[in-house]
């Protein structure tokens, strides 16, 4: 290639490089993105004022805060289930609490709008290059002196506005009839009788137009918020001295939540004792919602973003109706089941299923409808099958641990593994017909809920997580960790798993030690945190 054809191949590349920077810039400050933010569908405009700007509606005050970098982002709020303000005022103090996951959602948001751009400003560009080398030097002459009559400008206009008027997703912001923008700081709005929290120094509220009441509100929230976020936080730096067993290095740690129901607080509670336990791996045992809505997206969010960086599998539970909690977490990266065993922590194999018990769920390959106890067998059946083939279920995750039940008698599972009840249970051993040995153990409630609620601005009642230890591809031991309401943790005794034709005895390695309590929960229940 000669040096004329690299200088105008360089030419072309800079050309189009430019005419994709100004395309794709122009798309993405055009773009939106509908989302659920805060138990809001909202819609996301991105700018370059280095700001986040809330638009709360009409009843609390518009937000806003430095973005940290040149970008900005414009969050409209929409419609959302609650009709109460107050209650939606607790669960904006909760989310406020632990706000990765909405951070990471909207991150997320962006993200996708500029790399769309990005890729349309690219192919776009192309083709006025494309066209100007296809035209030829003698054709670009020919059309320049066209150009310049009245007739030729005309075409060139109006070509210009049919290719703007098709790339762009043009919008038309109506006047919203608000007054002069007046930003007030947070700790202005809400006066000397609450002390913000440091972390909230850079808030900025609309005062325009704000009632009293408003006011009140807005304090309320703050005052939640500062409740919740000052246990839970505490709740995360203690996590990091739990003496808690030390895996092996030829062991592997599995933290395992269930039943958060949208407790968000809870989330960097749970995986600071995975971290103190050793975990690389987390298990989700259902009921991450409270009806499965989309409006609980930011739950799903939060628990996404405290494990993202971990290998991950859940199921879903009774309360995570429908299908949306399975479908949003497994676009996130999770391991969801759909009837074969898969590969499990630490060389293991794992089996699952979703609870049937919810509306959309208990979906086996492609049937619908199907009870428990269908499901049930037909589990145990894979399981056994399994078995029988060489390939043994080190692990059973499910929702609630009685599915697993029959397998376990059956001696095709090593360990079945459940949530539900809210109360931790096990490990239990159960000698199968075959002889084999197996254990069945239940979580409890990780969001520390009360029925299906656990919202709000400290625990409803104990949260439990706990620790499995695999070593050679098999479940060897189970842990139990218990925060109770008043911020104190129990740690059970590290329970080993043994697999003899004797079967297993109570062994317990006092390594692990109990720290501050007698393994109760909150209701009285000697046995959470120990082995029943």
């Amino acid at each position: 290639m000669t040096r004329g054809a690299l200088l105008r191949a360089a030419a072309y590349a800079l050309v189009w490089l430019a005419l994709a920077v100004v395309i794709g810039t122009t798309i993405f400050l055009s773009s939106e993105r509908t989302v659920d933010v805060a138990s809001h569908e909202a819609t996301i405009h991105p700018d370059l004022s280095g700001e986040v700007v809330v638009r709360t509606g009409p009843v609390l005050p518009d937000l806003r805060m430095d973005s940290g970098n040149r970008i900005g982002v414009e969050i409209m709020l929409g419609k959302t289930d609650l009709t109460s303000v107050e209650v939606l005022g607790q669960r904006y103090a909760t989310i406020a609490s632990a706000p990765q996951g909405q951070v990471a959602a909207i991150e997320r948001a962006v993200v996708d709008m500029a790399r769309d751009a990005a890729i349309r400003g690219a192919a776009l560009a192309v083709l006025p290059v494309a066209g100007w080398a296809l035209v030829g030097r003698t054709r670009r002459r020919e059309l320049g002196r066209a150009l310049v009559s009245r007739r030729g400008a005309v075409v060139a206009v109006a070509l210009m506005v049919v290719v703007a008027t098709v790339t762009l997703p043009w919008e038309w912001r109506e006047d919203d009839g608000r007054p002069p923008a007046q930003w007030q700081t947070l700790q202005e709005f809400v006066g000397d009788e609450v002390t913000i929290p440091d972390e909230a120094d850079g808030v900025q509220v609309l005062a325009t137009g704000v009632t009293a009441s408003t006011k009140r509100l807005v304090a309320s929230i703050v005052s939640s918020y500062e409740r919740g976020q000052a246990f839970y936080a505490q709740a995360t730096t203690d996590a990091a001295d739990l003496e808690l067993r030390e895996p092996a290095e030829d062991e592997t740690v599995v933290v395992v939540v269930s039943d958060r129901h949208d407790n968000v607080g809870m989330d960097e509670v749970a995986r600071a004792i995975g971290d103190a336990g050793g975990a690389t791996a987390v298990y989700d045992a259902g009921d991450d919602t409270s009806t499965g809505e989309t409006w609980e997206a930011f739950s799903l969010d939060s628990v996404n973003a405290s494990f993202d960086d971990l290998d991950r599998w859940a199921v879903a539970g009774n309360h995570d109706n429908g299908t949306f909690v399975r479908d949003y977490l497994a676009d996130l990266g999770w391991t969801y089941f759909d009837g074969e065993p898969v590969e499990g922590p630490g060389g293991s194999t794992l089996l699952g299923v979703d609870d049937p018990r919810a509306s959309g769920l208990g979906d086996w390959r492609d049937e619908t409808g199907l009870s428990f106890a269908e499901v049930e067998e037909r589990l145990t059946e894979v399981a056994c099958d399994a078995d029988a083939d060489g390939e043994r279920i080190a692990t059973l995750l499910v929702h609630d641990a009685n599915m697993g039940s029959s397998a376990l008698d059956a001696g095709c599972v090593d360990l079945v593994i459940g949530g539900h009840t809210h109360v931790e249970s096990g490990p239990t051993e159960v000698v199968g017909e075959n002889g084999e040995t197996g254990y069945s153990y239940t979580v409890g409630t990780t969001g520390g809920a009360a029925y299906a609620i656990a919202l709000g601005s400290k625990l409803r009642r104990a949260a439990g997580v706990s620790l499995i230890t695999y070593r050679d591809g098999r479940p060897v031991g189970v842990q139990g960790v218990t925060l109770q309401t008043n911020g104190r943790y129990d740690v059970g005794a590290w329970v080993e798993l043994t697999y003899g034709e004797d079967g297993a005895e109570d062994e317990r390695d006092h390594d692990g030690g109990g720290d501050g309590g007698d393994g109760g929960d909150a209701d009285g229940d000697p046995n959470v945190g120990g082995r029943r």
